[in-house]
């Protein structure tokens, strides 16, 4: 028999408010969501150093057996969310392959070894995933260092890495580089990160005019990138609400140094399903040049009214 003195106590009691023992509201009930994806290795490069990836996740409860009367607990109740993933490696032969595609696996493998996953938003745990990921974007840059100091033939890899958590209407942007994120909402382009690079950093300090940067010789030239800083890397979060009707779409800079925002806003208006936007807007790229490889990943989401009490404000108007 158990030693009356270990067990639980009125002590240890904290009472909760009422609403938290209440069925809650799933923040994902409704929402659909439509992926699309494509890479093209383009018409200069010998291989491809682009990785995505996109992945449902949830927490799902079924009633197998029960006496309650109907309706008292749900017959099912679910979370569902998606993962919407770009990187883009360098480092020249197969180590821009290897960088890429290794941030992703180590970023998978940090997420489905961690035993919390987050399936409610609410405010503390959109900030304790936010924390949560920024040191897992820095154990990414310390693993991918740790590989290329190891290994001569990767010597100088690294990787952009663009992530887009969403559950329900709620998205958690993360991004380091100049893989890039937007939103197309009622017909309009709207840039959801920021380039990474010094024309973009000289932009900022005002020392050259922003419409510059798309020509600028140093465009390309990455001042944040994994692998390059032992696990000192800083990573940019967004956070922001979906609309009925909004597109997510990441992409490579193998789209965005070919194709405009005015031609990538005219193309996602004009094609409605996701796989087809995507491979026209790759076969764009590829008519313009197609200098470097091209990925696109895009999700489209269908969001019905309802009560969502947990979200923030919503950001983007």
């Amino acid at each position: 028999m158990a030693d009356p003195s270990q067990l639980d106590t009125v002590d240890d009691f904290h009472p909760i408010s009422p609403p938290v023992a209440e069925r809650p509201h799933p923040d994902s009930a409704g929402v659909v969501v439509d992926v699309g994806a494509v890479t093209d290795v383009g018409r200069r490069r010998p291989n491809n150093e682009d990785h995505y990836l996109v992945v449902r996740f949830g927490r799902v409860m079924e009633t197998l057996r029960t006496n309650l009367a109907d309706g008292q607990v749900p017959i099912e109740f679910g979370e569902v969310g998606y993962g919407l993933v770009v990187a883009d490696g360098m480092g020249g032969a197969a180590a821009g392959e290897v960088a890429s595609s290794l941030a992703i696996i180590t970023g998978l493998n940090l997420a489905l070894n961690h035993p919390h996953w987050t399936v409610v938003m609410t405010q503390q745990e959109i900030e304790e995933n936010m924390a949560r990921w920024r040191h897992r974007f820095r154990q990414i840059d310390a693993i991918l260092t740790e590989r290329a100091r190891k290994n001569p033939e990767l010597k100088g890899m690294g990787t952009t890495l663009t992530i887009a958590f969403t559950l329900g209407p709620h998205l958690i942007l993360y991004h380091v580089g100049d893989s890039r994120a937007y939103l197309f909402r009622r017909g309009r382009l709207h840039g959801l990160t920021r380039d990474h690079t010094y024309a973009q950093a000289l932009a900022d300090a005002g020392r050259i005019p922003p419409e510059e940067v798309p020509r600028h010789r140093l465009r390309h030239v990455l001042t944040r990138v994994l692998g390059k800083s032992g696990g000192d890397v800083e990573v940019d979060i967004e956070y922001l609400r979906l609309e009925d009707g909004d597109r997510l779409l990441l992409c490579t800079d193998g789209l965005t140094e070919m194709v405009t925002d005015d031609e990538i806003a005219e193309i996602l208006g004009q094609t409605p399903l996701c796989d087809p936007a995507c491979r026209a807007l790759a076969d764009r790229a590829l008519a313009a040049g197609g200098v470097d490889n091209i990925t696109v990943v895009l999700g489209n989401y269908s969001i019905p009214k309802g009560p969502f009490p947990q979200a923030p404000p919503a950001g983007i108007p």
